[in-house]
């Protein structure tokens, strides 16, 4: 292992902005708003990674996620399958067990739930039967779930907003470009997942991957793991008090034409104790068209496909970011991904 370490943003300044432009505030990009955007710039050329502080996410509902999220998982196998995946539908949310969720066509070491934006059996999305879009599910007994979640991803909702404004900005862009042309209406995943334990035998809790979308916001607990490659090194990300693990997608990638490129990133877990993850997912709406940005740069597109850990070229990718999803979540968990493409509408198979 190396020891470098990940650039930490402090992203105070867009989330400030963010905040301005909700009040109505129409001014400018200040100073410190665009010296945050080439941080962030630097980070996702050079890494994919960084970490994001000053981020203004409440933290007492942080610890109250992760007190729930322990005893949740402390609970018995029956109590946890009461709100398995299979019972959310095409909505896709719920719990799955230790090996129920594959990476490279490996199942994981982890555990975990889904969970979404929170939608009603009337909206139109949900009616059309639109995959990834419903209601959440949540444990029967335990009502102060609900609140905590949807409060969580509210804020991270917003905290997504606010980084990605910067990324525009970082690439020359008005800070407005990927709100009017991609996350207007952001489909928003966030999940919660537990490592239990490394066994004697090694091995790792989740493989080499790239993330599916534009940006993650991770939450880690005190107990490490993640690692990132950066270039031919692997490095540890460790959990930063107060700081969110950040890195892009593949859509970042493939919009950015590479200049920004996917990092693939694992975990490790210590044999003496588990882990908590907290990851959260700010993506393109489910039907907007993934296609790459315009940015007269004379950058050469470089070609990925021999570099990439899964052999395949975010240059080929066409159709909308919901087309793109619904296969690589249909590899992660095979036969419900069969049922729900089975009764998804047909634009989306």
């Amino acid at each position: 292992m190396s020891d470098a370490a990940l650039p930490v943003v402090d992203v105070a300044p867009l989330v400030a902005r963010r905040r301005a432009a909700a009040r109505g505030s129409g001014v400018a990009p200040d100073r410190d708003f665009l010296a945050a955007a080439r941080e962030i710039g630097a980070a996702c050329r050079a890494s994919g990674f960084f970490y994001a502080a000053g981020h203004g996410v409440d933290p007492e509902l942080e610890r109250r996620l992760e007190d729930l999220a322990a005893e949740f998982f402390a609970r018995s196998a029956e109590r946890k399958l009461a709100i398995r995946m299979e019972r959310g539908g095409r909505a896709w949310r719920g719990y799955f067990p230790v090996g129920g969720e594959l990476t490279s066509g490996k199942p994981d070491r982890k555990e975990g739930l889904y969970f979404g934006a929170e939608l009603r059996p009337d909206d139109p999305r949900v009616r059309a039967g639109t995959p990834l879009h419903g209601p959440n599910l949540f444990p029967d007994d335990a009502p102060e779930w609900r609140a905590a979640v949807l409060g969580y991803i509210a804020q991270m909702t917003e905290l997504g907003h606010a980084i990605v404004a910067g990324i525009g900005a970082s690439l020359g862009l008005p800070d407005s470009f990927f709100a009017e042309r991609y996350t207007r209406d952001p489909l928003v995943l966030f999940r919660i997942f537990h490592y239990p334990p490394r066994p004697d035998d090694g091995g790792w809790g989740v493989g080499e991957h790239t993330d599916y979308g534009l940006l993650s916001i991770v939450k880690q607990d005190a107990t490490g793991g993640l690692e990132v490659r950066v270039g031919a090194r692997w490095i540890d990300a460790p959990p930063i008090a107060g700081a969110f693990v950040c890195n892009v997608g593949d859509m970042l990638d493939r919009m950015t034409a590479g200049r920004y490129r996917s990092t693939p990133h694992r975990v490790r877990v210590p044999r003496e104790r588990g882990r908590l993850s907290f990851p959260f997912f700010f993506d393109p709406g489910f039907d907007a068209e993934v296609r790459p940005i315009e940015l007269a740069d004379g950058w050469v597109v470089p070609e990925d496909r021999a570099e990439r850990w899964d052999g395949t070229s975010l240059r080929d990718l066409r159709g909308t970011y919901g087309d793109y999803l619904l296969g690589k979540v249909a590899r992660v968990f095979p036969a419900l991904g069969r049922d729900v493409l089975d009764q998804a509408p047909s634009r989306a198979r």
